[in-house]
């Protein structure tokens, strides 16, 4: 009987614990509300203006500035005029337009190499990032696996990225394997690493970390910082929807990234950003959601890629032309989201800022 009994109690705590679960899910969807950022269905198609400064890309000089306009401009269209647009305000017709998809993987190419590679100028990559939660501890630390969509429907898979569970800050890894997510395993590729606070993000690859080297061989190569994301403190979300800068290393005139392998903190990219060094630096933003007083909600313009309502839709710009669109990610179902982006970025870098916008964020919401 007394076997029976703590049964019994084990079963009523375990109850009691779901309960209190559910109820601050609840309250925690209830107060995340207000700073939701959906699709405007109202939106109209309009023509971009052209990318004003090509050293913002490309991190180089002031000289090039107008070879990259032509360039920037077409870009920008590419990624706006995705296929699926929003409806037209004054048509209420889906207006149908091509624009060209950047090529997948070829057979037997190197997909460490290609993850890491930069999109084709004048190219949008679109993608599908889907959220397994599905199994004993996938509720806290679900699966998020990165799937290239074909012109033809189909999909192929990238990338797969799962948050450590023995680490005090989120970190995220990333893996060419839809299942092998171990940090010394072939298919490691890269990682995202948080702050305390989670407003705070650096992307690297999967180089040594300098504080390790003494403990390496001398042939080991160093990691390299591939971008970093930073979220505005935003308690209680008095300030409305998030606010997100975005830092990478440009881009040099062979297409070839710029190396950040920094040896210490001092010269992170978060450091040299709040010391104002953005020589050689893509620095953007997201683009700010507007309040519309029909929807009673805040809204973007997805271009019909983005279906629901959430915290975690966003798009990336430059800080000079908000209409020049480098990434955009929102949700299309419970556990789908779409990811759509363009030059500068790879697909790495994408996805990792991507899975920085699913991780909880104690000091923005």
């Amino acid at each position: 009987l007394r076997l029976l009994g703590d049964e019994l109690t084990a079963m009523r705590l375990q109850k009691l614990e779901q309960q209190r679960r559910l109820f601050e899910k609840k309250q925690r969807r209830k107060r995340q509300e207000p700073l939701m950022v959906q699709a405007n269905p109202d939106a109209s198609l309009r023509p971009r203006r052209p990318w004003r400064r090509k050293e913002r890309l490309a991190g180089g000089p002031r000289e090039t500035e107008r070879a990259g306009k032509g360039q920037r401009k077409r870009e920008a269209q590419n990624l706006k005029q995705s296929p699926g647009s929003e409806l037209s305000a004054e048509s209420n017709e889906a207006r149908p337009c091509s624009s060209p998809r950047a090529p997948g993987p070829q057979l037997g190419e190197d997909m460490e190499a290609y993850v890491l590679r930069p999109a084709l100028r004048g190219r949008i990559v679109q993608c599908r990032i889907s959220r397994d939660k599905r199994g004993v501890d996938k509720g806290m630390f679900p699966f998020y696996h990165l799937y290239l969509e074909a012109a033809d429907g189909r999909k192929q898979f990238l990338l797969a990225g799962r948050k450590r569970k023995r680490s005090k800050t989120s970190n995220y890894l990333i893996s060419l394997d839809p299942t092998d997510l171990s940090r010394d395993g072939d298919n490691f590729v890269g990682k995202v690493r948080s702050n305390v606070l989670g407003t705070k993000f650096t992307i690297f690859d999967n180089g040594v970390n300098p504080e390790r080297k003494n403990f390496v061989p001398e042939t080991t190569r160093i990691r390299e910082e591939l971008g970093a994301v930073c979220y505005e403190t935003n308690v209680l979300g008095f300030r409305g929807p998030r606010k997100m800068t975005v830092i990478i290393p440009g881009i040099d005139d062979q297409n070839q990234r710029l190396r950040v392998q920094p040896q210490n903190e001092q010269e992170s990219l978060l450091c040299r950003l709040q010391r104002g060094a953005s020589q050689g630096l893509v620095l953007l933003q997201n683009k700010a959601p507007w309040w519309s007083y029909k929807s009673g909600a805040y809204v973007l313009n997805f271009h019909g890629r983005v279906t629901r309502a959430s915290v975690k839709n966003f798009q990336i710009v430059h800080p000079d032309d908000p209409d020049a669109l480098v990434l955009q990610f929102g949700r299309v179902a419970p556990d789908t989201f779409t990811m759509d982006f363009c030059f500068p970025l790879c697909p790495l870098q994408a996805f990792a800022i991507c899975l920085s916008s699913f991780d909880g964020k104690l000091a923005c919401e």
